[in-house]
């Protein structure tokens, strides 16, 4: 595979495309967590880019070995987005604090919930692995890195925008928060059936 100017430019454009949904959740986490120190918003988005890069090289070595288990797994992949983003997102409307005043203590963004946030917005990634089977081992490896990179960009705005955001929305932004990853979880849903 040659490793040019076409190479980079089709997988950047790629990053965007997959990065779209860990944006839309970064900006949720945004909301959710207005107060959030620039050392998480940095974990966060790490996060996000390191399952964007994992997934289509799991995609990659699936096509590459067990190719006819992977293609059975591919129809779930938008039920099991659509589970994690709604529980989450179910999850934050619930939990939200019902005071108006911005300094109230939040919860904020557990492990656990990022670890499941992560999965959800890239599991269909997961395909990528399809159209990157040509590719040597050295560049999936690199489309896969360019994909983490331009994720984590993206992931770090999501989070700055979604904070601005939360601040002057104060007690709402929890409910708009869930509101947002339910939607990306049905979005997910529906264009991958």
């Amino acid at each position: 595979m040659n490793v040019g100017f076409s190479f980079f430019f089709n997988n950047i454009l790629l990053g965007v495309g997959l990065a779209m949904d860990a944006f839309s959740v970064s900006l949720a986490n945004g909301l959710h967590e207005p107060q959030m120190k620039r050392g998480k918003m940095s974990l966060i988005a790490g996060v996000f880019a390191f399952f964007q890069a994992l997934m289509p090289m799991a995609g990659w070595v699936c096509v590459h070995t067990v190719l006819q288990y992977f293609r059975s797994f591919e129809r779930l992949i938008p039920w099991i987005a659509l589970l994690l983003l709604g529980y989450i997102g179910i999850k934050m409307i619930l939990e939200r604090d019902e005071g108006a005043d911005c300094t109230c203590q939040r919860q904020n963004v557990g492990v656990a919930t990022l670890l499941v946030q992560g999965v959800a917005t890239s599991i269909d990634a997961l395909s990528v692995g399809f159209t990157i089977a040509d590719y040597g081992f050295v560049s999936a490896l690199l489309a896969a890195l360019i994909i983490a990179a331009v994720t984590y960009v993206i992931c770090l705005g999501g989070l700055s925008i979604g904070k601005k955001a939360g601040t002057r929305l104060a007690g709402k932004a929890g409910v708009l928060g869930g509101v947002i990853l339910i939607f990306i979880g049905v979005e997910i849903f529906l264009t991958g059936r």
